[in-house]
Parts: C-alpha cells; structure tokens; sequence
C-alpha cells in the first residue's frame, strides 16, 4: 500500500516538474516571463526611432539628441525591442513628420513594412528652462535652480497603419549648490545645460512603461523575404526572439479602411491567413528559414505572425 502512495506521489511530482518546463506563446507575439530568465521569451519588435528636435528656444540642438538618445538606451533596456540603426536615413527626422503632417507617415509606411519595421517613434522638446534664485549678498551665494521640461513621444504602429500612442511628459529637476559671485559665463552655460539634460531625461523616462503597455497589446509581425525552393526566408530570426519549431500564420496585406464621411484613413484590417510555416533554421544576424507547415501559395512579401 505505500508503495502505491509513493509511486503515484512521484508520478504527480514528475509531472509537475515537467509542466514548468512547458512554454506556451501568444498572438501578440509575447510569452509569459519566468521569475528566472533563463533566456529571452518575447519576439521583439523592430523600432524604427526618429532622431527628436528641439523647438525650445533654450539648450540647442542638444537637447533633441539628449532626448533621442535617452529613449534609445531605454527602449534597448528592457529587450523588448529591437531599435533599427538606419531609421532616418530611410525614414526621415521627427522634424520632417511634423513638417509634413500625418501625409509623411502614410508614405513611410510601405516602406517600413518592406524594412519590417513594427513601430516608428518620433517626437519632439516643446518647452525646456533653468529659473534660478541666489543670495543677494556675500562672496560665495547660495544658488537655486529649478528646471522643467516638456516633451511629446508619438508612436505610429505600422501594421495598423495608425497613430497609436500620443502624450506630453514634463520632467523636473531642481539643485541647490553654493557658487562664487564671479562664476565665468562659461561655467554656468554648462551647468544650465546639464540640468536641461537631466531634466529632458526624466521627461522620457516617464514615458517607458506607457510605452511597454501599448506595445503589449499590438501583434508582431514580420515578413516573407524571399523563397527558395522549399524554403522561405523571413526577415526576423534568432535577435527578434523566433525559435526553432516556432509556428508562424502567413497573412495576405489587409484592406485600407477610410471613413465614409471624412474620407480619413482609419487603419488597416487584418489578412486572411493563407497558411503557417514552421521555423527550421536561422540565417545572418537576424533572419530565419522556414517551411510550409500548412496550406500553400506562400508569396514573397506575405505577412508572418506567431501563431
């Protein structure tokens, strides 16, 4: 009789411990996170990041790439995204889309989805200042500095074809230090734009988790690249996060849908799914092989999402 206990009690045990083993993805493109990664469970989105500019008339250039730069390291932080290197020189500057309004986003679009490109993120420093107050008297005087910031963060999802993450993030900073009356110009112009900097960062820090959340709820998609033989290439691999065995649905190009009224686009809807394809090898930094896992007519330029 306890030999019965103690088999069936190391069967259920044995069962358990092969169930934490078992991995299960979504269709958005995401899979659960272990409280010890052992190894990268999301596919990664491709980012396309628009160098940011400064309309301030306070702190130059500076601050654009200050604010560009910062939302890169964070974006790259957490591996949930891949930030594409060569984004302006295919896509533009932040300042072009503003220039040419929601016109310029529609004929980025085509290309980057042929880039598989996932999101474009752009953006722009609408306010930035150092108000300062110190000891009216004395060699060395107590100075107070208060700085704030204001930045907009734009997001346009590609495979949606629509904006769809806009806000304005304050930062502030504040610093009190003791100065002597005769500081030289140069001096305090670094020091003020060190607390712009600062504060400009703090903007775009604000904003990570908005942006993690809105990512989450959108699917990842890629692209057939190309087809050989049997084997078709899609253009995302080991470094977005697809594994061997992955099971991808291929999807034709959805419909543009425009209002009635207005005639204003208002996104894309969904392919019809042709088929799924299984993953089988990688190729280059970040590309896969794959083969029909299912149904057929797979064309280069088809669309692919985790199944």
């Amino acid at each position: 009789m306890r030999a019965s206990v103690s088999i069936v009690f190391l069967i259920i045990f044995f069962v358990s411990s092969c169930s934490k083993n078992v991995i299960k993805r979504t269709n958005k493109g995401r899979r659960p996170r272990m409280t010890e990664p052992l190894q990268s469970l999301d596919v990664r989105k491709k980012v396309a990041l628009l160098s940011f500019f400064n309309e301030s008339p306070f702190g130059g250039r500076d601050l654009g790439v200050t604010a560009t730069e910062e939302l890169r390291e964070e974006l790259s932080r957490g591996g949930e995204f891949i930030v594409d290197g060569v984004a302006n020189r295919l896509f533009g500057s932040s300042k072009e889309i503003y220039s040419g309004g929601g016109v310029k986003l529609v004929q980025i679009a085509r290309k980057a989805k042929l880039s598989g490109i996932n999101l474009v993120i752009y953006g722009r420093v609408i306010d930035a200042r150092v108000k300062e107050k110190s000891d009216e008297i004395g060699i060395v005087r107590k100075l107070n500095s208060f700085t704030s910031s204001k930045i907009e963060i734009r997001v346009f999802d590609v495979n949606s074809n629509k904006e769809v993450y806009s806000q304005i993030l304050k930062g502030y900073a504040d610093d009190s230090t003791y100065r002597f009356f005769r500081t030289n110009r140069e001096s305090k112009l670094a020091y003020r734009q060190d607390l712009l900097r600062y504060a400009v960062r703090v903007a775009v820090r604000r904003g990570i988790q908005e942006l993690l959340d809105v990512s989450a709820k959108m699917d990842w998609t890629g692209r057939v690249a190309k087809i050989i033989g049997n084997k078709i290439y899609v253009n995302a691999g080991r470094e977005s996060g697809l594994n061997i065995g992955d099971i991808l649905k291929v999807l034709t190009e959805g419909n543009e849908i425009y209002d009635p009224e207005s005639g204003a686009l208002i996104g894309l809807s969904k392919g019809e799914i042709k088929g799924t394809i299984e993953v089988i090898d990688f190729f280059g930094p970040d590309g896969s092989i794959a083969i029909i896992h299912s149904g057929s007519s797979v064309l280069e330029g088809d669309f692919v999402q985790l199944y």
